[in-house]
């Protein structure tokens, strides 16, 4: 795996991973975006290592990684055919602006951060019980939903891992004055 240059909120993923062809379950990365399992450095290998093998990144947006699929995978009536990769993020983009929908149906309240340095204009989220955390002394895994020009027509579903820090840092631009 290959981690190219940091973003001021991120880095960006590029994967130059090997390839084969075995058999991987699609609806695995729904799962992954919900964080089942908790997004880890493990897990977040395995996705990678499966978007790899079955379609090549697209990193055109400067913001992340999005393997294109050739068939929808999505479900509960979200349509997805993309794989995302950004940051400390794994997650797919829904077809249309649906992250009031998302919200509903998994359980994902107002986070405060979406017109953080304008990234998002709606963004919801919900942290993993205390249970479930794999790092809880680092950071935070929260599965989120977020609506961005930066993935226009589409929204994010994703499971993300965030630091202590970065966390802090946001909150505290979040409260800056426009």
């Amino acid at each position: 795996m290959n981690i190219a240059a940091s973003l001021s909120l991120g880095a960006i993923v590029s994967l130059t991973l090997g390839s084969s062809a075995l058999a991987f379950d699609k609806s695995s990365f729904f799962d992954a975006a919900l964080c089942k399992p908790p997004y880890s450095t493990a897990s977040a290998t395995k996705m990678y290592d499966e978007a790899e093998k079955l379609a090549k990144a697209d990193t055109s947006l400067m913001t992340a990684a999005v393997y294109k699929m050739s068939a929808d995978f999505g479900r509960q009536g979200f349509k997805t055919k993309e794989i995302v990769f950004a940051g400390t993020s794994f997650g797919i983009l829904v077809d249309g602006a649906r992250a009031d929908d998302l919200a509903k149906t998994y359980h994902l309240t107002s986070d405060g951060l979406g017109n953080l340095l304008g990234t998002a204009t709606k963004s919801y989220g919900r942290a993993l019980l205390k249970a479930e955390q794999p790092a809880a002394e680092m950071g935070v895994v929260s599965v989120v939903a977020r609506e961005s020009a930066a993935f226009p027509g589409k929204t994010l579903l994703a499971c993300e891992f965030v630091s202590h820090e970065d966390l802090k840092a946001m909150k505290s631009m979040q409260s800056l004055p426009k």
